[in-house]
């Protein structure tokens, strides 16, 4: 009898939904990463893509007529999704956003926020808690027409996050990945993701996961 796949919850911001910055709409499932990611694993991985345009870590737009704050959505949804294997959250390019925060550490703290309500998430009595992967987002960067990234965001506060990201990752116990090491930022806008780039990740992450997180070692009955 061959087990259950892994499910893994990609929790994130129009990154992870697949805004597409050449034409304005979402890329196909070809080519998001959450559904690359699964495809490039092979067997045995479940994927469930949890997105949302303008989500930040646990911060509140005023400016929105739907609730943005990650804080909130997270608990619904970890309650939604149980069981779950595995926490992929890519946040903090709209906690950069100078009306909602603005600052890598404020994004920090927020990711920090959100490893704790998983790990503190009434989950039902056959679930264990899942692991927790934070991912740091590609770098904004300068647009083709000489501007800077959209809405006022600062590429130098972006550069900070992977810092910030890595620290928190190793304080708390949880796996981390650079999505600037694979990717970067669309030159139209200077924060969303062109085709390439979101295949890149996906295709990174599921090989970060067959090597450090699902790999050999790993017991289906027993890890």
């Amino acid at each position: 009898m061959h087990p259950e796949p892994h499910r893994v919850l990609c929790f994130g911001d129009s990154l992870t939904w697949g805004l597409d910055p050449l034409r304005g709409c979402r890329h196909g499932e070809a080519v998001r990463w959450p559904s690359v990611l699964e495809r490039a694993f092979g067997q045995g991985l479940r994927v469930i893509e949890e997105g949302q345009g303008g989500r930040t870590t646990a911060f509140e737009d005023p400016s929105s007529p739907v609730s943005k704050n990650g804080a909130k959505a997270l608990p619904v949804v970890l309650s939604t999704h149980q069981p779950l294997d595995l926490v992929i959250i890519m946040l903090g390019t709209n906690d950069l956003k100078p009306a909602i925060c603005g600052s890598a550490e404020g994004a920090a703290e927020g990711i920090g926020h959100l490893v704790e309500l998983i790990r503190t998430h009434p989950w039902h009595a056959s679930c264990r808690m899942p692991g927790i992967m934070i991912v740091s987002p590609p770098h904004f960067r300068q647009t083709a027409s000489g501007e800077g990234p959209r809405l006022g965001r600062q590429i130098s506060e972006s550069l900070r996050l992977q810092p910030a990201y890595r620290s928190l990752a190793g304080e708390r116990g949880c796996h981390f990945f650079d999505a600037a090491e694979v990717a970067e930022a669309s030159s139209v806008d200077g924060v969303h993701l062109e085709a390439e780039a979101t295949r890149a990740i996906g295709v990174a992450i599921a090989r970060f996961l067959q090597d450090h997180v699902f790999g050999a070692k790993d017991n289906r009955h027993g890890r």
